[in-house]
């Protein structure tokens, strides 16, 4: 395994163990169970992944109604974690900014479960 550099750099095989795919939100809500306001959501990869949960901090640019349909970057080989009341199977991007995060979507659509290099 590849070690870490003095300055937090890492090596390409080990960026290449970190899976980040495509995929749709297809039910939103609020989890009101998790100590700061988030998002329950159910996200499509697609027949070969399927359906994934994630909580998500992400109420102050976006409403639960916005989320749905719209396709996300998400990172879906980390070890689940429980938030709130959500097991969290998928950690989605974005970007920590002045305004809220913003999230890492596709410019144009792809499939769901497209693998992110």
């Amino acid at each position: 395994m590849e070690k870490m550099s003095d300055n937090g750099q890492i090596g390409i095989e080990e960026f290449n163990r970190v899976e980040m795919r495509a995929g749709t939100i297809i039910e939103a809500g609020p989890n009101k169970k998790a100590r700061n306001p988030a998002y329950k959501l159910k996200i499509d990869f697609g027949p070969d992944i399927g359906v994934k949960s994630s909580s998500a901090q992400i109420t102050e640019l976006y409403t639960a109604e916005q989320l749905i349909g719209m396709q996300v970057i998400c990172c879906t080989n980390l070890t689940p974690i429980h938030i709130g009341s959500v097991k969290s199977e998928v950690r989605i991007l974005g970007t920590e900014s002045e305004q809220g995060v913003v999230l890492l979507r596709p410019t144009a659509p792809v499939k769901n479960g497209d693998k992110v290099f």
